[in-house]
């Protein structure tokens, strides 16, 4: 029986990935899964994943999204894991993220870590990213700004069956899974650093920077997600 899933959204993800992925299969056991969703990479990110030869990491190639958060839906909706961990495809987790990440959820159904902000060359750049963000607990909080970071987020497998599948028109994947973690469920925040979070001009997600969008724009991303989390209220 598969205790964790790991699920990575991958897209020419060749500079970090092989740093990424052993940083995590050295945490997880036998029976635990790894599953990659790649939207069509163009770069040797394939090549690097199909060298592991690792029963344990399930890729599946040739995806058309041009987006991450559906390619992060797709790899979330084939989790068989009990506990799934969410990941980039560029960040590097401590040695001890998967332990201290289990404990809580042992308790929790929702768990969202500290992270420390590193460059594209590994250097620490900011020791705590709760700290620059002003992260904390409350709906309305998180309405107002996210917290949830997806790369620092583990849930049990029955928070999907609230946030999958994803609202067609939300913001970020991991915005909306805080929010709904935040309406439903019980959450733990670790407020140690448990991985290096990248930052290098060129991710796939802007989380961790000022919006360029205009103020009505960054409205009406709040109110699709509050109308998002009113179409689920009913749903078991």
């Amino acid at each position: 029986m598969t205790r964790i899933s790991v699920c990575i959204a991958t897209y020419n993800g060749e500079k970090y990935i092989k740093k990424q992925l052993d940083s995590i299969v050295k945490q997880l056991d036998f029976e635990d899964e790894v599953i990659i969703s790649d939207d069509s990479s163009t770069d040797a990110t394939v090549n690097i994943l199909k060298s592991y030869e690792d029963p344990r990491i399930r890729i599946f190639l040739d995806q058309k999204f041009r987006s991450p958060i559906f390619n992060f839906e797709h790899a979330l909706s084939l989790a068989r894991g009990e506990f799934i961990f969410l990941s980039d495809q560029d960040d590097l987790w401590l040695n001890n993220k998967v332990n201290m990440m289990l404990a809580a959820l042992r308790e929790s159904d929702v768990v969202i870590s500290n992270c420390r902000i590193i460059d594209g060359n590994d250097n620490v750049i900011e020791d705590s990213f709760f700290k620059i963000n002003g992260s904390g607990r409350g709906l309305l909080r998180n309405l107002w700004k996210n917290s949830y970071l997806g790369c620092c987020l583990a849930v049990r497998k029955g928070v999907l069956k609230k946030t999958l599948p994803f609202p067609k028109d939300i913001p970020m994947h991991d915005w909306w899974i805080g929010i709904v973690a935040e309406a439903f469920f019980r959450i733990t925040i670790i407020h140690e650093p448990l991985m290096h979070y990248r930052r290098h001009g060129i991710n796939a997600t802007p989380t961790g920077e000022k919006s360029h969008f205009s103020y009505w724009r960054r409205l009406l991303f709040r109110l699709k997600l509050v109308k998002g989390l009113i179409n689920v209220w009913g749903k078991p």
